[in-house]
């Protein structure tokens, strides 16, 4: 059944570090720096995957590509930290912005990232950076993967609902660059040929504008942990994706779209717009194919791996801001779905106003 409160998401925000790179220039550049590295099966995997027209460009929180794989873990932390600031405030600046918001008015703010840590959290550079109020409800999330901004949004929904009047601001945002690294490994491979670095904000308020959040769901597979994570090796996080993972979230994203219509009394075929998180070619297709969803229900997901490739949990933000850029009638319904560690998957439902 359908809530009688109402939050909406007001407005977006995305920030991209300015160093863009072609995807074939990116594969000469990681084959130049790495190639010894890897055997010759590993070398013709990581061509093909460079040559695959799903991705054309990804952005990068560097001043130089050779930042990358000549930093030591301490200049990996302090570019974490710079970044993933930077990107934010920017990030949350034009969300409100958009949203005719003040400074003044923000009552809560929720950040998740999985790509760096920090203590104090991201949350306290940007009350310092933003100047928010000194009594602001701020968190960090940490160790959702690239699923993370859906259950950022739960838990700003719950905050403005508690809070009462004033804007709350989820931000996603990530680093992926800081997680480099590469070994004759076809986990790191695949991120190396994937992963980009961005940020995405929502500015939530109870005004009727925007998209209403109607709601949310999440299912949860721990047994499938292993098929994608960050593991910790010498003290750096190394990105781990194994084979027949497509089957393992194209499952759990279904079980809660399934959740989502279902005690919403609606169909697959009510939903006219659809925001996946874009986790690559044969993610895409698997979920695509177990949900029942058309290519074009699929362009704006497809478009945004693209020109963005995939920066983890800000992603589905940017399809989302995509969607509505490409035009949204009024009532129109639109469900968001990202996934990741965990193994985790969450859809949320939207009704444009």
């Amino acid at each position: 059944m359908l809530r009688n409160d109402h939050t909406f998401i007001s407005s977006l925000g995305l920030a991209t570090p300015p160093f863009s790179v072609g995807q074939e220039a990116a594969g000469q550049i990681l084959e130049a720096r790495t190639g010894h590295l890897l055997s010759d099966r590993s070398l013709s995997v990581m061509r093909k995957l460079f040559e695959h027209p799903s991705i054309n460009s990804r952005s990068f929180a560097v001043s130089d590509s050779a930042a990358i794989f000549d930093e030591d873990a301490d200049a990996r932390t302090k570019r974490f930290t710079d970044w993933s600031v930077a990107l934010s405030a920017e990030a949350a600046t034009v969300a409100l912005a958009n949203a005719g918001v003040s400074i003044d008015e923000v009552k809560g703010l929720v950040v998740n990232t999985c790509t760096g840590y920090i203590c104090p959290g991201i949350s306290t550079y940007l009350i310092e950076k933003l100047e928010l109020p000194k009594n602001v409800r701020a968190y960090d999330l940490l160790g959702s993967g690239c699923g993370g901004a859906i259950p950022n949004l739960q838990l700003a929904d719950a905050i403005n609902l508690r809070t009462g009047g004033g804007a709350v601001v989820s931000v996603s945002v990530e680093i992926c660059s800081a997680t480099f690294q590469m070994a004759d490994d076809l986990s790191l491979v695949v991120s190396n040929s994937l992963f980009g670095d961005g940020a995405a904000a929502a500015v939530m308020t109870g005004q009727r504008k925007g998209l209403e959040i109607l709601d949310s769901a999440s299912r949860f597979a721990p047994e499938d942990r292993e098929f994608i994570r960050y593991i910790h090796k010498n003290g750096q996080l190394h990105n781990q994706l194994l084979l027949g993972l497509q089957t393992r979230v194209s499952k759990a994203a279904n079980l809660a779209v399934s959740d989502l219509l279902l005690r919403n009394s609606l169909q697959t075929a009510d939903i006219r717009h659809w925001a996946l998180h874009t986790g690559g070619e044969k993610i895409i297709n698997s979920i695509r194919d177990k949900i029942g969803l058309s290519e074009e229900q699929l362009a704006a997901t497809r478009s945004i791996l693209r020109d963005y490739g995939n920066m983890s949990s800000p992603t589905v933000l940017f399809v989302l801001d995509r969607l509505i850029e490409n035009g949204m009638r009024e009532g129109d319904l639109c469900m968001l779905v990202a996934f990741g560690a965990g193994l985790s998957a969450h859809a949320c439902l939207l009704k444009k106003t």
